[in-house]
């Protein structure tokens, strides 16, 4: 069972200009990081990814809700967590603070993702095949589908995955073949036209065939002329992606993506808030066929039901970092199936725990096996570093969720 916990405030700067882009000039990526402790002496551990300021308070408020948790078997733990999960989500002081969303729903991130962790260290296996694994019973007795009755009830969301699980055989070969990854590094803000040109032939020699350029430059013509520099270098059948980090109002990016199609993105990322659900659905008839992907910064699965149920995004790019953690990642996940919407992850974990979950999205819920987002800087500070050859994220083969800290 769970005896105790330990949270950290773990803060990693950035060489220059790494991690930059139009609304954060100047991040530290940092973690509030839950250990949960059970009385066999394993650790799990879980993240919430943050860029500085304010890590600590979300590392508080983990450890209101670790402790909730302490004298609870990981197993009969799991065995109900999407109730536990409701429960700790509408604990009523904390809840006033959200609901579901800023510092209290980034800290239960934290300490869900540790929980599903420690049950994968529990079992002895890495934390994909934990998922690929369960019964599409057990795995909705692991989700919270409230407030989201009108479109997934719990019967229906056992019905999809039962129905995607008799095809899932064919494909498993994901496992030895390894996900594709993309490059999200060649084109930070800060970085001059110069570096971004040398990215991205960096980029193409290691086997990426997929790139991402930040935009939302104060002066469009920057945005235009570099967008153009990293077509030119990747050539016609790169897949090159533009991400504007909420930088534009709606006029703005209306006016600029028509700018910006001539090289022919993949999508465009983030073009304004992330609470603007209109306006991400004026931009997205707009551009047509050029798409429009968000998420990062979208906090529940409330809101992605909206954006789905609006028709305002082409792809989803939920991270599980940011919501609730892996059990709402996979209902965010389970709505974008029925929708037939494309999940690619923001990766505020960098990768180490979304190499799990993409291979279970498209192992167990028959999602597309795109890409996934690639970000080296941390590689460093983690025990199982994600593995990256040729451009392709090789299996995790370790128990749990590749998310230990050294």
């Amino acid at each position: 069972m769970i005896t105790t916990f330990d949270i950290q405030d773990r803060r990693f700067s950035l060489n220059t200009g790494a991690g930059s882009d139009a609304i954060h000039k100047d991040p530290v990526y940092s973690y509030a990081v839950t250990h949960l402790l059970d009385d066999k002496g394993r650790v799990g551990t879980g993240l919430a990814f943050t860029i500085g300021a304010g890590n600590e308070l979300v590392c508080q408020a983990a450890a209101f809700y670790a402790e909730r948790l302490k004298g609870i078997p990981i197993e009969e733990l799991m065995a109900n967590f999407g109730a536990i999960f409701n429960t700790l989500s509408n604990e009523q002081q904390f809840r006033w603070l959200g609901p579901h969303k800023g510092i209290v729903h980034l800290a239960l991130a934290s300490v869900t993702n540790a929980c599903f962790d420690l049950w994968a260290k529990t079992r002895a296996v890495p934390l994909w095949k934990l998922l690929v694994d369960l019964s599409p019973e057990e795995i909705v007795n692991t989700l919270d589908l409230s407030y989201l009755e009108d479109e997934l009830t719990k019967e229906e969301a056992i019905a999809l995955i039962a129905a995607n699980r008799q095809s899932r055989q064919e494909r498993m070969n994901i496992i030895e073949k390894g996900y594709t990854g993309y490059d999200t590094s060649v084109g930070w803000f800060n970085y001059s036209d110069d570096q971004v040109r040398e990215n991205c032939k960096r980029a193409i020699a290691n086997g990426f065939t997929a790139m991402k350029l930040k935009v939302g430059s104060a002066d469009p013509l920057r945005d235009i002329r570099r967008a153009h520099i990293v077509r030119e270098v990747a050539g016609d059948q790169a897949t090159v992606m533009l991400d504007a980090n909420q930088q534009w109002t709606l006029p703005q990016a209306l006016a600029i993506c028509q700018e910006l199609k001539a090289m022919n993105p993949f999508w465009v990322e983030e073009p304004t808030h992330p609470d603007d659900i209109v306006a991400h659905k004026i931009l997205t008839d707009a551009i047509a066929p050029i798409k429009v992907a968000m998420g990062e910064h979208v906090p529940n699965r409330i809101l992605f039901k909206n954006y789905l149920q609006l028709g305002a995004a082409g792809f989803v790019q939920v991270d599980a970092v940011r919501v609730g953690g892996v059990s709402e990642f996979i209902t965010v996940s389970l709505l974008c199936r029925k929708y037939g919407i494309p999940v690619v992850p923001h990766v505020g974990d960098m990768g180490q725990l979304h190499q799990h979950l993409v291979l279970f999205n498209h192992i167990s819920l028959g999602h597309e096996a795109l890409f996934l987002e690639h970000i080296p800087h941390l590689k460093s500070h983690f025990v199982h570093p994600v593995v990256i050859e040729n451009g392709v994220y090789r299996t995790p083969m370790e128990a749990g969720s590749s998310c230990d800290l050294i």
